[in-house]
């Protein structure tokens, strides 16, 4: 995939509009269950300490900001899912959001025009403290780096498993976040992994990155661990049956407002099977005394070296078309598009 990294010789005119200048932003807004729009900001120059960003990319979440956007986060989560840049309030109108790359085009000596990542909202220009920002790796095109929280949330899941070596692995679900389980888990020493879905379709993404592909019929059993990542109940009670004497189940999805029945009968007791919640929210146990929450997304970002991954970003949308487009991505079978932004 072609991706044309932006830098201050190749884009010098939005440098110059932008440059310690007020400038009028432009964010998506969801503003009630399903609709979405452009909202206008002023940005003033950045005081010290800050910098300002022209976004080249951003990502869309059809987990966590799908619901967000339909209203399905529930009342009790409201705090403790909020963004890290989020503004307005659950449950509506809020800008929401948690996967920006783009150029710094303001701020001190040492950080303008360099590529950064943030976790930041779908919107053409922000601010944010200097320390909010993670520098893009060179190896790694603005593109493929809106995949870091991804790939974050998939670092973490793996942490929380315990994975290692020669182990038998199965992740159910084959979007965004279980094809990257299942990349760093082949990643490992002598793993044998398999990704599961409903969509024979998704057996292309699987096959891109050198991954077994089943359908639900067709799940390897005796597996030490799975990862579910459909939201699904049938998913997870898959997972239950594809586990191994005393394996587990690492939870991965969130259901928002959706209830969930399970399966516990049968032989769950009776094969010791565990139940693991894994949230990116936290570092996971293993790793939380000295592991911080920067030092996670910076390994992730590290992580996303590889051409290979490109497949999960193939399809893209302009930001200016993203509030019409929304209904259809939340629907589509395949994976999200990535946002691309333009220069004004």
């Amino acid at each position: 995939m072609n991706d044309q990294r932006s830098t201050p010789d190749l884009d010098p005119p939005r440098m110059r509009r932008s440059q310690g200048q007020i400038i009028v932003a432009r964010a998506l807004w969801y503003t009630k269950p399903g609709q979405a729009e452009l909202r206008t900001e002023r940005l003033a120059p950045p005081a010290p300490g800050e910098a300002r960003v022209a976004t080249e990319y951003s990502a869309i979440s059809r987990g966590t900001e799908r619901l967000v956007a339909q209203g399905e986060v529930p009342q009790s989560e409201w705090s403790r899912m909020r963004a890290p840049m989020q503004a307005g309030t659950f449950s509506f109108p809020i800008k929401y959001g948690y996967s920006a790359a783009g150029l710094v085009t303001a701020g001190s000596d040492k950080i303008v025009g360099r590529r950064v990542f943030a976790l930041h909202p779908h919107q053409d220009y922000f601010q944010t403290p200097e320390d909010h920002l993670l520098a893009i790796p060179d190896a790694v095109p603005s593109r493929r780096a809106v995949l870091a929280a991804n790939m974050e949330t998939a670092l973490n899941a793996h942490w929380d498993a315990g994975t290692s070596p020669g182990d038998r692995i199965v992740v159910i679900g084959a979007g965004v976040v279980g094809l990257l389980i299942a990349y760093l888990a082949r990643r490992i020493a002598g793993t044998a992994v398999t990704i599961v879905d409903v969509d024979p379709a998704r057996a292309s993404f699987a096959e891109a990155l050198g991954l077994a592909f089943a359908v639900p019929q067709t799940i390897p059993a005796d597996n030490r661990i799975v990862f579910h990542t459909s939201a699904t109940g049938a998913g997870l009670d898959a997972a239950i049956e594809a586990c191994a004497f005393e394996g587990r189940v690492i939870e991965m999805s969130w259901y928002g407002t959706h209830p969930v029945t399970l399966n516990l009968g049968a032989a769950f007791h009776s094969r010791r099977l565990r139940i693991i919640s894994s949230q990116v929210g936290h570092v996971a146990p293993s790793h939380r005394s000295q592991i911080k929450h920067r030092d996670r997304l910076e390994r992730a970002l590290a992580l996303l070296d590889d051409p290979a991954l490109d497949i999960l970003i193939s399809q893209s949308v302009a930001f200016t078309e993203l509030p019409k487009s929304l209904a259809d991505i939340w629907l589509s079978p395949g994976l999200p598009p990535v946002v691309h932004y333009s220069s004004k």
